[in-house]
């Protein structure tokens, strides 16, 4: 039996995916094999030494220690896509909200008297909140994710010009994206000729502050910008800056604090990207289904941390994962020992993702506890699993 905790609210429909029979879910269990959450603060535990795996229902891991977690040999995944549709439809409710005012022109409203003619108050005030249409206007797309994409289809659909900006394009986005996009390569531009710029990209080191004082001086003068991604991807101070001379017309942004509090066109959305019932029950199942092939199976998908590696279903195999540094011989040594230990292999793979790796191996036979230990003392390896139908 497998054991799983949830730190967070974790949709039903998802959690009702487990197999009872294998896996136990619990809100209080402390020496758990995996844990599911959302936006719980994960950085603040130590994890159990029984942990082998987090599953982040949502795309953003920045709640989680992924360096801790690597060394450690615990695999980290998250849900990339499932919550696509909600983020879009909110960059496009953003979109209009900014081209035509209508966050300003719902304030006004409600300054106004029910003692008061409304009615002809309106009609001789409403040229004050005139906008502009989307029709032929230029947007940028910063991030050709699972997100991206479908923002940047969308927008071509509205008629808009799109340019898209990705220097890690996935060849699976790229055959989902509208053959209208105009792809670009250079950041600068994008934000010269653009009128507006919506980003879709991770928050890491170097992400960063990818909008800053520096990108934005050579910005079109009254671009609106959008970032329901992370907040961490503009610099506040430059933003603020930009704002106040009127070189960037609106910041709209789904992570506000305190900095940003305060000004008339900096729009603070309060994190509503994933925000409905439809995303948080997609990131769940995906979560769930994930979680549950890697604690029974072994197989990794969607890994920020590890590299993507599948084997299928166990089937009556014996198998032994490895989580360890990716370095020259590894796989030599896990190699010789099972050799000597006269336990035949039948399949095996190994993948790397940066300075880690995973192997799986399926055996015809058990390793002695001998061969296990080895294992588990081979320079740079970080966690060993026997994984079989008991």
């Amino acid at each position: 039996m497998y054991y799983v905790k949830t730190l967070n609210k974790i949709a039903k429909e998802g959690l009702d995916l487990f197999d009872k029979e294998q896996i136990n879910v619990s809100e209080k269990e402390e020496n758990y094999d995996g844990v599911i959450l959302r936006s719980y603060n994960l950085k603040e535990e130590v994890l159990p030494l029984t942990c082998k795996a987090v599953a982040r229902a949502g795309a953003g891991v920045n709640n989680i220690n992924i360096e801790e977690c690597s060394k450690r040999g615990i695999v980290v995944m998250n849900t990339p896509g499932a919550n696509a549709n909600s983020v879009k439809e909110l960059v496009l409710g953003a979109m209009f909200m900014a081209a035509r005012n209508i966050n300003k022109g719902i304030d006004w409203i409600q300054t106004l008297s029910k003692d008061e003619d409304v009615a002809s108050i309106v009609e001789k005030e409403k040229s004050n909140f005139k906008g502009n249409e989307l029709l032929g206007k230029r947007v940028g797309v910063i991030g050709l994710g699972a997100i991206g994409v479908l923002v940047a289809n969308a927008l071509n659909d509205l008629g808009m010009e799109v340019y898209g900006y990705d220097p890690y394009l996935s060849v699976e986005a790229a055959w989902k994206i509208n053959k209208n996009i105009n792809r670009s390569i250079d950041l600068e531009k994008i934000f010269k000729r653009c009128d507006y710029i919506t980003i879709h990209v991770p928050l890491n080191d170097s992400t960063r502050d990818t909008v800053n004082e520096e990108l934005l001086s050579k910005a079109k003068k009254g671009i609106t910008i959008i970032n329901l991604a992370r907040g961490g991807l503009v610099n506040d101070d430059a933003i603020i800056k930009a704002v106040e001379s009127k070189k960037v017309k609106y910041y709209i942004t789904d992570f506000p604090n305190e900095k940003l509090l305060g000004y008339e066109n900096i729009i603070c959305i309060p994190h509503l990207g994933a925000s409905t019932p439809e995303s948080e029950t997609n990131c769940a199942k995906m979560a769930v289904t994930q979680l549950e092939d890697l604690l029974i199976n072994g197989n990794i998908s969607n890994s920020v941390n590890y590299p993507n590696c599948e084997m299928g279903p166990l089937n009556g195999n014996i198998r032994i994962c490895i989580t360890h540094e990716n370095v020259p011989n590894m796989v030599s040594q896990i190699s010789t020992i099972l050799a000597k230990a006269e336990v035949n292999i039948g399949n095996m793979i190994n993948k790397s993702k940066g300075e880690y790796a995973y192997t799986m191996i399926d055996v015809d036979s058990m390793p002695n506890d001998e061969a296990v230990e080895l294992l588990n003392t081979i320079e740079k390896v970080s966690g060993v699993r026997l994984i079989y139908n008991k």
